[in-house]
């Protein structure tokens, strides 16, 4: 963690996170061949839905694919007390998703690319294959 994101509290992290996954969603969506913003929408919505940022980030931890900084990063964010509540997730599943998102938001913030594009990469996988 550099001087760039130390100060940052986690719910930042997630709020800038959160936009940059959206976009590299749309990119991957878009990618696909489908060029109708109905269908674009529909396509999406499985990889920024709570459940399929939770299984992901859960899954990576599991496989060890995060380093221990994103780790620790994934677990201060997952237990940070937030004020706003889930709209249609569980709780935990809400937190998980958050804290995937604060480690999107990291990495972009941290300006590292290629890392950034591997999470993303392997995010996009395990939500594809828990479809299946």
């Amino acid at each position: 963690m550099t001087d760039k994101t130390k100060n940052i509290n986690t719910t930042a992290l997630a709020y800038i996170g959160d936009a940059v996954y959206e976009i590299y969603i749309r990119k991957h969506c878009i990618e696909g061949g489908q060029h109708n913003v109905d269908v674009l929408h529909k396509k999406a919505v499985k990889f920024v839905r709570a459940d399929g940022q939770a299984l992901a980030v859960k899954t990576m931890m599991r496989e060890e694919f995060l380093s221990e900084e994103e780790i620790s990063l994934v677990k201060r964010a997952r237990n940070h007390k937030s004020a706003s509540k889930p709209k249609n997730a569980d709780p935990v599943i809400y937190k998980l998703a958050t804290a995937f998102e604060a480690l999107i938001g990291f990495l972009y913030l941290e300006e590292n690319t290629d890392r950034l594009e591997e999470v993303i990469a392997r995010a996009i996988a395990i939500i594809e294959e828990g479809e299946k």
